[in-house]
């Protein structure tokens, strides 16, 4: 970007905390108790959408620069790598642009990199289902909605509190949001615990991908040698 004429800041990296946000089943009591299910993190993330200097420098160009900047950055989309993903559909990136470059100097061949990342990580629409039918989750998972309800929280699986949340804290205030969102949270990770279903489920998504994966063997294992060749790549620059 520099070579271009223009600034860049390199964006934060997710915390060790901020990475458990998001799973199937919240099952880590002392997380749940500190960071509810994460809304700390989703603030932090907006705001950064909203003022980090990545942001403020690119709206503050003339908008011609800020064109430019943002094809310097992203590249040409009308020269792109194209992969179809293995549960359909196809995602896309530019050939061109510092993103591409930086890719290609860590990765040591960008559009294979590409290809073996989309194609690994976007196996999960493949096994989740089979997942959600087997019935040893189904069993642990019943078992986690008694508890629940015997702890005055009737839902009947996770999902239903994530497709719920946001109603669940309508018209409260900031700080009544969060403690109601840490109370349920810690009550979730209790069941969970008493139930082993963040256990069951971290082993069911084990065994189910490394089944899927045994179809895509060539992907992973240029996925995993890029990943490592990149950190190693990352550290002597």
């Amino acid at each position: 970007m520099q070579r271009q004429g223009f600034r860049y800041w390199p964006g934060p990296v997710a915390s060790v905390a901020e990475r458990k946000a998001g799973g199937y089943v919240v099952d880590d009591v002392d997380w749940a108790r500190r960071y509810g299910y994460g809304r700390s993190f989703d603030a932090a993330a907006e705001e950064a959408r909203r003022s980090h200097p990545n942001i403020t420098y690119a709206n503050a160009l003339p908008e011609k620069e800020r064109m430019r900047y943002s094809r310097a950055l992203d590249g040409d989309f009308d020269d792109t790598l194209t992969v179809e993903l293995p549960s359909g559909g196809s995602v896309r990136t530019p050939r061109t642009g510092c993103y591409a470059e930086a890719r290609e100097q860590l990765y040591g061949d960008h559009p294979a990199w590409f290809r073996a990342k989309k194609t690994v990580t976007s196996l999960t629409p493949l096994y989740v289902p089979r997942i959600l039918r087997d019935e040893r989750l189904v069993t642990a998972v019943t078992a986690w909605s008694h508890c629940m309800k015997g702890a005055g929280e009737p839902f009947e699986s996770p999902d239903e509190i994530r497709r719920k949340r946001d109603g669940l804290i309508r018209g409260m205030s900031e700080s009544q949001a969060r403690k109601a969102e840490t109370a349920l949270a810690v009550t979730e990770a209790e069941c969970a615990r008493k139930t082993s279903l963040g256990k069951i489920a971290r082993a069911l998504e084990k065994e189910y991908r490394e089944r899927t994966l045994r179809d895509y063997a060539e992907e992973f294992s240029a996925y995993q040698r890029m990943r490592m060749s990149a950190l190693a790549q990352a550290g002597d620059l």
